[in-house]
């Protein structure tokens, strides 16, 4: 409902992967990311939920 409200209607789904990321200290490390995405919207709201190294 909130995304909805904020970007528009589409199927939301919320998504995880890992990728390499940067922190705000330069450090360059790899994380587990969590985000919703729609279709013809794309990716909103994506989130570090842990580090994995």
């Amino acid at each position: 409902m909130r995304l909805r409200k904020q970007y528009g209607s589409g199927r939301w789904r919320k998504l995880k992967g890992v990728a390499t990321v940067r922190l705000q200290s330069g450090n360059i490390r790899k994380a587990e990311l969590h985000w919703y995405e729609a279709h013809g919207i794309g990716r909103k709201k994506i989130k570090i939920k842990e580090l994995l190294d």
